[in-house]
């Protein structure tokens, strides 16, 4: 079967649709996803039955309900499609009906809610989310579901996902609705999340217990070489990642995932794949399909795929570009500049809306890619640093300026910026580099969010930024809704922004200290940390915006930032934990082993005649001494876990961050001298080295 035939064949898409379902029932199905209308009973057996037909053909055995709680990962419950036909159930049929279909009755206790449900609260619902396909999976049809608890509060990512599509769809069709636009019926978000992750022998793998544990190597000493010589990057793909690659496509493509771009990374082992824009309901499921994929085909093709965001010390981490878009339904793309006077204006709200937004709730941004993992990544190796910016470009910054200041634009030619009536000047979409080195990068017809971690749900930043788009919209259209002189007051409005919210443009090296200084004169915010940033979520402010948007209410609010605190503490306790085991029973027993091998050699060399022992005698000395303040270290964090008391849990996070987390970088320190030292008999762990060049 050719790439083409391949090609969605696990996907209930809407070609399998046409062909098996009754028109009216198609009908109804369209509508339902269109215009989110109840979908009857009877047209939900329909479609429930020729979904198990189908799957059933592709050899199917069961079905599950395929939802995204908030432990980050995706949850299945399989029900078998066999019933018994007889009472004594000597015969059986295959069923599935449309009340299974539509809703099921996960059991909820052992999710993450934040307080929402108590653990005898047990049950929770999953509901269908007929705008995402169904799909075949290790023989079984996943129905794509959002998950709620007894009391319908969302227990999962997908709904305020589905939410905040909502709120950007309302508030975006009010703004074309004044620039006249009456033929688009909806404003999509669509996105392409770009992914990095590691690969390394699945052997090597196993004989880490940090990365088994805690997905990220908690010592190691740097290798001779890492990524200096920067021929990783975009190199020649080796046969064994090759094979797995070409496998990995095969399994996306048929499960309609349409990944295009791979790629070795900066980093040795590291790796990138992209996948096409898809609408942003599609794309957050793809990804979570992604992800899952990348570590099942690698287990076969002997390797394992890390997407923790740091799983290395010293050369690149990993994270996952987010590229945002507006696009209608009449496929005119909302954020990229057109040709005519009135496009120009409408891609110029749109664009100011965006900066309003990220400068108005640089704390929220932050707080969506908050993690204990990516605080090991953000602001090193080309993944950005805490302070939230937009980068534009020269070209278009120079535009903004010319616009604010009511001047002409010095560009190509002279151009007097009168909205709506003068057109801007056409620049082409690469008209200036790309910064590496910005959070939130405008690259000509959408913007890239390269703060999310790769192992983040594509809907935990997708749910923010769509949030507070819509809210910067919802306020221009309030404004240019009551207008007299709609010309007069768009141009007004676009200036005023440019204007308030132009300190949060900024087009340079974003690791550079004097951008750390010139972000602090221009007040932009710097939340290093997950604990300096969690707070800012449940904050007045905000709490009002997700309420007015729709989004969350107060209680699920709450629920999300008591997970986070929780699931930060939770990673924090288990690395440390992890750590303490390891330097037990790795680098102390190796440690000593040496100083006795060196001891004994001294007394050897003595008894034998007096030889010289200064090589011994001073590498017995080092090593001891550096024994010593590691035995310290190793005391100080085992003491440290301890005395954690229960508290409030941002108190408990702060003292992870503040305390814990030091102790292990003071341990780690010590630990990874102590490896330099030791000859290679005496370590039984794979090395950095090891680990980063396993795969040939």
């Amino acid at each position: 079967m050719n790439t083409a035939e391949l090609f969605g064949t696990l996907v209930f898409n809407d070609d399998v649709m046409q062909t098996r379902l009754p028109e009216d029932t198609y009908r109804a199905l369209q509508k339902t996803i269109a215009r989110g209308s109840h979908l009857e009973l009877d047209v939900a057996n329909i479609v429930a039955d020729a979904m198990k037909d189908w799957a059933i053909e592709k050899g199917a055995t069961h079905y599950s309900h395929w939802f995204q709680p908030m432990t980050g990962v995706t949850a299945e419950k399989h029900e078998s499609f066999v019933s018994p036909a007889d009472q004594n159930h000597g015969k059986a049929v295959m069923e599935f009906s449309g009340k299974a279909l539509v809703r099921g009755e996960p059991d909820a206790s052992s999710f993450p809610s934040g307080g929402l449900r108590a653990t005898f609260e047990a049950r929770g619902y999953t509901a269908w989310d007929p705008t995402s396909y169904a799909f075949i999976k290790d023989r079984t049809l996943c129905i794509p579901t959002a998950f709620c608890s007894y009391g319908g509060d969302a227990l999962d990512k997908k709904t305020p996902l589905l939410r905040s599509v909502q709120a950007v769809d309302k508030q975006a069709l009010r703004i074309l609705r004044l620039f006249g636009n009456n033929s688009a019926s909806r404003v999509n978000v669509t996105i392409g999340a770009e992914q990095e992750y590691f690969l390394i022998d699945k052997e090597v793998y196993q004989k880490r217990p940090d990365l088994i544990y805690c997905g990220r190597t908690l010592f190691g000493a740097k290798p001779p070489k890492g990524q200096e010589l920067e021929d990783h990057y975009f190199g020649a793909i080796k046969p064994r990642v090759s094979a797995f690659m070409k496998e990995l496509d095969e399994e996306l493509w048929k499960l309609g995932i349409c990944v295009k771009t791979e790629h070795n990374e900066t980093a040795p082992a590291q790796h990138e794949l992209a996948p096409v824009f898809s609408i942003v309901n599609i794309a957050a499921d793809h990804n979570q399909l992604i992800m899952e994929l990348l570590k099942t085909v690698a287990d076969k093709h002997g390797l394992t795929c890390l997407l923790h965001e740091k799983p290395f010390e010293g050369v690149n981490g990993s994270g996952k570009h987010i590229n945002w878009s507006l696009c209608t339904d009449t496929g005119i793309n909302l954020i990229e500049q057109g040709e005519t006077p009135f496009v120009h204006a409408q891609f110029l709200l749109f664009l100011v809306s965006v900066i309003k937004a990220v400068d108005e709730n640089q704390d929220l941004l932050r707080v969506s890619v908050a993690g204990a993992g990516n605080d090991h990544r953000l602001g090193a190796n080309e993944a950005p640093p805490a302070i939230i910016s937009i980068f534009l470009g020269d070209e278009l910054t120079e535009i903004l300026t010319a616009i604010e200041n009511d001047a002409p634009y010095q560009g190509r030619e002279k151009t007097l910026m009168e909205i709506g009536v003068t057109a801007l000047p056409h620049f082409p979409k690469d008209t200036t580099d790309r910064n590496r080195t910005s959070p939130f990068a405008f690259t000509g017809n959408k913007f890239e969010f390269r703060m999310p971690g790769s192992a983040a749900s594509v809907a935990d930043s997708t749910v923010i930024i769509n949030t507070i788009v819509a809210d910067a919209i919802g306020e221009f259209a309030d404004i240019l809704e009551k207008s007299a002189d709609f010309k007069k007051d768009l141009a007004k409005l676009i200036r005023a922004n440019i204007k308030k919210h132009k300190r949060i443009i900024f087009n340079g090296n974003n690791y550079s200290e004097e951008w750390e200084k010139e972000a602090e004169k221009r007040g932009l915010l710097n939340l290093k940390t997950t604990v300096c940033a969690l707070p800012c979520f449940i904050t007045e402010k905000n709490t009002a915006l997700f309420k007015r948007q729709g989004i969350f209410s107060e209680n699920e609010l709450n629920s999300r930032y008591e997970v986070m605190l929780e699931n930060y503490c939770k990673i924090l306790h288990i690395e440390a934990l992890t750590m303490v085991d390891l330097m037990k029973k790795e680098i102390i027993p190796a440690s000593i082993a040496y100083q006795n091998d060196l001891a004994k050699l001294i007394k050897n060399k003595k008894a034998c005649g007096g030889f010289n022992c200064a090589l011994e005698d001073r590498l017995l000395g080092k090593l001891a001494g550096i024994s010593f303040i590691f035995l310290d270290r190793l005391e100080e964090l085992e003491k440290n876990i301890t005395d954690l008391k229960n508290g409030e849990p941002l108190d408990v996070a702060r003292y992870y961050q503040n305390t814990v987390v030091r102790s292990m970088a003071a341990l780690r320190q010590t630990a990874d001298e102590i490896e330099n030292m030791l000859g290679r008999r005496y370590l039984n762990l794979p090395l950095y080295g090891e680990m980063l060049y396993s795969v040939n």
